[in-house]
């Protein structure tokens, strides 16, 4: 029985040996050594002929196995930039490549949290991985090809279903500045009901924060269809700047299998730093406000991925989160994002300080698709909210001196009347439930504050 029993774990372990290299990409490993090694990254020897650029580089230290990318070419090295912080990396050590990085997600991939190398974090069980080839390979659908953006739909919040509503595979940013609300507002547009998948990029986010979304802003309704990428702010350049290229590989994956798919990034400025700090240590030149060229390629390359599919193919509707630095909404990253998206949406922070959320200033704020939610009748009532708004605003100095007097101008009385009311309209707590019919709402309003009181 012994020699049965032998004879069989030799079986076993021949069958092993051919499986690991029955896959032409193990059997034969390229490998050098590291030849310098600074705090941001390391050189490695001997690679430069069989590595590409993006392609993931390991050695082993101490038992474990730590990685890289390969972020610049030499014609003697290659520099790697590496995933984790503090690397034991030694000179002279043996260091492999192993291709490109390979991500396909699963549908039990939902309501989990991920890094940015797909590996879980979140203390549940392993992630089911299917085969490479069992999903199509992400790419950017040919322009000619994509389906029209044209079907609308509700997202729940009053100030953006009324003043800047959002279609399936349209691309919207949120602008604000650090402290003004952004993390909210997303999570009140992750639990909107019109998606089959949610994608959360969490790039850059301060540790504290990330349970404290997952948890308590987007709740247990919104995470159990919610895939959540997550990469602190206290991580590696090289893993902030891939989640969001993670987030995006798994939105592709369901947008290909026919779903309507939200992909949050929270935020893409943390991208673009951590863009920079790649590209700078790899001896790039900065162009722009401490920028290098390449995250001005880098940003439309990642965001143009987003959008509709090709025909049978789902939908991504794509939410990105800008951090306006300093509250200068003309900052490089701003603006080369502002002319990407279709449309965008401003958080004021004067807003907020009187204490209405959102803080959402609707005339800042714009939807270039909104004709495809609003019907004639929509339109002109929106341009004539906007224009008693800013009739209001700008004249809110001189009421505040004493210089208004009722009847002297009937719009502007209007705008005294009404605008206090649709501001109250538009406040809204992410504990309020979502709002199906915003334009009735705010009409029923009015019409009861135009109605004269009897007796």
């Amino acid at each position: 029985m012994s020699g049965e029993l032998r004879g069989t774990q030799a079986l076993e372990a021949l069958e092993g040996l051919y499986l690991r290299f029955s896959d032409p990409r193990l059997a034969i490993k390229h490998g050098g050594r590291i030849s310098e090694v600074t705090p941001v990254h390391y050189r490695v020897r001997g690679l430069s002929a069989a590595a590409c650029l993006g392609d993931i580089v390991s050695y082993q230290h101490q038992g474990r196995s730590h990685r890289g990318e390969v972020v610049r070419i030499n014609g003697e090295d290659i520099l790697v930039a590496p995933f984790g912080q503090n690397e034991q990396a030694n000179l002279g050590q043996p260091a492999f490549s192993s291709g490109p990085l390979t991500i396909v997600p699963h549908e039990s991939w939902r309501g989990r949290v991920i890094n940015a190398l797909a590996e879980p974090i979140d203390g549940g069980p392993a992630l089911v991985r299917p085969a490479d080839n069992a999903l199509p390979t992400s790419r950017t659908p040919a322009a000619l090809k994509r389906q029209r953006v044209v079907k609308p739909f509700s997202t729940g919040v009053r100030a953006i279903d009324i003043f800047t509503p959002l279609c399936h595979g349209q691309r919207i940013g949120i602008f604000a500045g650090s402290g003004v609300g952004k993390s909210t507002l997303l999570a009140m547009l992750a639990r909107a009901d019109a998606f089959d998948t949610v994608v959360v990029a969490m790039v850059g986010e301060r540790g504290r924060e990330v349970r404290e979304f997952l948890e308590d802003t987007l709740g247990d309704r919104g995470l159990e269809k919610a895939i959540a990428i997550v990469a602190t702010s206290d991580e590696s350049a090289m893993m902030r700047r891939r989640a969001a290229d993670t987030a995006m590989r798994v939105a592709e994956a369901f947008r290909d299998l026919g779903q309507r798919v939200l992909l949050i990034v929270d935020s893409i400025t943390r991208y673009a730093h951590a863009a920079r700090e790649v590209a700078i240590s790899a001896g790039e030149p900065p162009v722009a406000r401490g920028y290098p060229a390449s995250v001005f390629t880098d940003l439309p390359r990642l965001l143009e991925r987003a959008g509709p599919g090709e025909a049978g193919a789902g939908t991504i509707t794509a939410v990105i989160s800008v951090l306006v630095d300093g509250d200068d909404h003309n900052d490089p990253v701003a603006d080369n994002v502002r002319g990407i998206l279709d449309g965008h949406v401003v958080l004021d922070r004067a807003i907020a300080e009187q204490g209405r959320y959102p803080p959402i200033n609707p005339l800042a704020s714009i939807s270039r698709l909104a004709q495809h939610a609003w019907g004639e009748d929509k339109r002109r009532l929106v341009q004539h909210l906007k224009a008693m708004i800013a009739r209001f605003e700008e004249t809110r100095d001189i009421r505040l001196l004493g210089g208004f007097q009722a009847g002297v101008d009937a719009e502007l009385d209007a705008a005294v009347r009404q605008v206090p009311v649709i501001y109250d309209v538009l406040r809204q707590s992410p504990q309020d439930p979502p709002v199906l019919d915003p334009f009735a709402e705010l009409a029923t309003r009015l019409k009861a504050r135009e109605t004269p009181r009897e007796g």
